[in-house]
């Protein structure tokens, strides 16, 4: 690593902070540093922020069928660009992928301020999260970028912390912005943010020009794979839509939902096509051939199933079986987005001694043990008791994650590193979509059977209609049997993500030197 914060990959390409800048290279990297944890807060808030203002949007502009859409969108936005990222800043460069994602995001936020009706804010939500999928993928590519692997646990440690304090800071915020000043508020403030993080990766970060070769030459002139790209898209949107509305807007039999996924499994047809004949596929082959990066894939897509059982359902726990207070239950849930961050912090001291694998599944084994012990709680039990789980899972979880991201940004060079970092988080994005659905199909059907017909099994119908501390006993029963069955399904995907490590990765990774 040279003085000025570089890292060579591969080819030989590097992500260079200010090399022409007077000063000492640490303080302009550090620059660069701040201003990708800008960035990360811009996606971190928004997917917690928005939340609390529903009632002041639907009051406002009306649609309350269509608000799920706010949320729905723009995760689906996110997560099918997030391999097109990745490979255009392979191609491309971070930077220019950076600042226009980040453009993107800001012209949506400031849009979403706009809006006049619920559709249109929606369309506006799913811009931002056209945005969004290049700010999340491309702010943990640069960070291993220019970090050498021993100091990439520091600055991930940092980014995650920018996702702990969002979780927390993210739904109180909003609140404060929509019932004191207006919640378009909420869009607004994005601006300032995203202006100071795009003025500091302007001045700070530069990369040196890729060779280009003249046409005709058989160089190795940069060709985009806009076929797979749109293929990639439409696919994903399709399945993704599918699992999101599938027994919410329609049952999961009907014709609705059949027609979306049998258009996805055509269109997944169609995107293996197109990229087995690419020349610069989006998605490429290497991503699901090497052991190392496709059992990184499974695995953080199970991480992403099992996230959904405490962040979803354990709220909903909180308030009607424990009958606590909104505030109150946001707090059993946030207390790992405390110690996830330190344990993330303090792993490399593990794998530094037992290597990547070995302590991902000390993270994930852990995890499945605490997730299990849940249903065994005392009914209906203390606060402290799942807030003591979650703190104790949060840790585990730093020691699962974060080995796996820095492992395998460590066994390629820099002009894979954006295909493979974004491949491993498009894997988590679609494991959470895929658990919000078999977990809630899950604890609706527990709830159906505990309290009688279906109409009694909608989760939120049940919540929405009880006040803390004060639900009859058998729907108490009810919900905390629901949200057992949850955990269990979870602890279920934690064993999953172990049997891949054990099974599938190699024992030692194939690290390539800095």
């Amino acid at each position: 690593m040279g003085g000025v914060g570089s890292a060579d990959g591969a080819d030989g390409t590097r992500s260079v902070v200010d090399e022409a800048a007077p000063g000492p290279g640490p303080d302009r990297r550090g620059a660069v540093v701040a201003a990708l944890m800008l960035a990360m807060a811009l996606a971190a808030l928004d997917a917690t922020i928005v939340s609390t203002a529903v009632p002041q949007i639907v009051g406002d502009l009306g649609g309350f069928s269509l608000f799920s859409w706010l949320f729905s969108g723009y995760l689906l936005a996110v997560t099918v660009t997030l391999p097109v990222y990745g490979k255009l800043s392979d191609t491309f460069g971070r930077k220019p992928v950076l600042v226009v994602g980040a453009a993107l995001f800001l012209l949506g936020s400031l849009l979403c301020a706009l809006a006049w009706n619920m559709a249109a804010l929606i369309a506006f939500r799913v811009l931002q999260g056209l945005g969004g999928g290049a700010l999340q993928g491309t702010v943990q590519t640069l960070a291993a970028d220019l970090y050498p692997l021993e100091e990439r646990p520091r600055i991930q440690a940092r980014l995650s912390t920018v996702w702990a304090v969002s979780a927390i800071a993210g739904p109180g915020l909003g609140g404060v912005l929509a019932a004191y000043a207006d919640w378009r508020w909420i869009f607004l403030i994005n601006l300032p943010v995203g202006a100071l993080a795009l003025w500091l990766i302007v001045r700070h970060l530069h990369e040196p020009p890729r060779e280009k070769s003249p046409r005709g030459t058989g160089g190795t002139r940069p060709r985009i794979d806009w076929a797979g790209a749109l293929a990639v898209f439409a696919c994903g949107g399709v399945l993704l839509t599918a699992l999101v509305q599938g027994g919410v807007a329609w049952p999961w039999l009907s014709a609705p939902s059949l027609a979306l996924f049998a258009a996805g499994l055509v269109l997944l047809a169609a995107v293996v096509v197109i990229e087995r004949r690419a020349a610069e596929p989006i998605i490429p082959g290497w991503v699901w051939r090497r052991r190392t990066i496709a059992a990184v894939n499974l695995a953080l897509g199970a991480l992403g199933v099992l996230m959904v059982a405490p962040t979803v359902f354990l709220p909903t726990y909180a308030q009607s079986v424990l009958g606590l207070a909104p505030v109150a239950a946001g707090f059993v849930l946030s207390v790992w987005t405390l110690s996830w961050p330190v344990s993330a912090a303090l792993s490399q001291h593990v794998y530094r001694r037992i290597g990547f694998r070995d302590t991902a599944m000390l993270g994930i084994g852990t995890a499945a043990l605490l997730l299990f012990a849940f249903p065994f709680l005392p009914y209906p039990g203390q606060a402290w008791q799942p807030a003591l789980l979650m703190l104790l899972l949060g840790g585990a979880l730093g020691l699962f994650q974060l080995p796996l991201i820095v492992g395998v940004q460590s066994t390629v060079g820099w002009s894979e590193r954006g295909t493979a970092t974004a491949s491993v988080l498009f894997c988590r994005q679609t494991g959470q979509t895929v658990g919000a659905a078999a977990f809630g199909a899950i604890a609706n059907g527990v709830l159906a059977a505990r309290l009688g017909g279906t109409a009694a099994g909608d989760l939120d119908s049940v919540t929405r209609a009880l006040d803390p501390g004060t639900a009859g006993e058998p729907v108490r029963r009810a919900v905390a049997d629901a949200v057992h069955a949850v955990y269990l399904g979870a602890a279920g995907a934690a064993a999953l993500a172990f049997l891949v490590l054990l099974l599938v990765a190699p024992r030692r990774f194939p690290v390539l030197p800095d």
